[in-house]
């Protein structure tokens, strides 16, 4: 589905990216892992043009490096990025209305997996905690066909409670969709994704069976820096969210 190579990548003159070779199958999770400030953010936003960038970036064997960020979108690469960007003086309803990029969308499924939402609608998005904020930020991407799905961080400073509601909506998502997902908490990973990279000062240090990984400690806290039981975060108490500067993680 998704085919990366040699991708290189600056941010204010800083080689952020230097030579990031990695695929994603046309099914299931693929986890993009690796400690904070390796490059993990910036591969996202450099495969959907978001930073400028060399090299090689083609999904279903179509060139898309250097496409303009929302002709990629129309084209079906959804994205949710760590801050979730939500409209914060918009109501949940207004929120998703501005997603709808297709005639019909799927309100079904949006509402489905997340029932809250059709509850909340009049509320003002920036009233909602973080978790209701990933809901909606979720719920945008599912309004539309998607080839693949670009998911950064979803169960960052959520509750634990709510991260097992996100990551049970994400395997479900990825029965339809595949994903590639950066992620810091091993417990998501170890329940939602197939395959692994590992990135490591801009380059790619490993790759292959999630299951692999996790079930290696030496090799998890070598790459990256916790047990293979670790969740590399602790989860925060989920209370109503600000938006917070992205970092490159």
């Amino acid at each position: 589905m998704l085919d990366v190579r040699d991708l290189s990548a600056w941010i204010g003159g800083s080689h952020i990216l230097q030579g990031v070779t990695f695929g994603v199958e046309g099914t299931g999770v693929t986890a993009l892992l690796g400690r904070n400030g390796v490059g993990k953010t910036s591969t996202l936003r450099a495969i959907l043009g978001e930073l400028p960038a060399t090299g090689s970036v083609t999904v279903d064997g179509e060139p898309v490096l250097g496409r303009p960020t929302h002709r990629l979108v129309r084209a079906g690469l959804g994205y949710v990025p760590e801050d979730r960007c939500v409209f914060a003086g918009l109501s949940v309803a207004e929120n998703l209305r501005l997603a709808c990029r297709v005639p019909d969308p799927d309100y079904d499924t949006v509402y489905s997996l997340f029932p809250e939402l059709r509850t909340r609608a009049r509320q003002r998005a920036g009233t909602l905690s973080g978790g209701q904020q990933q809901m909606v930020a979720i719920g945008r991407l599912l309004l539309n066909p998607n080839r693949l799905l670009l998911i950064d961080e979803p169960t960052k400073g959520l509750a634990p409670k709510v991260v097992a509601e996100v990551t049970a909506v994400l395997a479900q998502v990825a029965q339809r969709v595949p994903i590639l997902l950066v992620e810091q908490n091993l417990a998501v990973v170890r329940r939602l994704a197939g395959t692994a990279v590992v990135l490591a000062a801009g380059r790619v240090a490993w790759q292959g069976e999630a299951a692999d990984l996790l079930g290696d400690a030496d090799r998890t806290r070598s790459l990256l820096g916790v047990g293979s039981t670790g969740l590399g975060r602790g989860a925060a108490s989920d209370a109503p969210s600000q938006s917070s500067r992205r970092g490159d993680h």
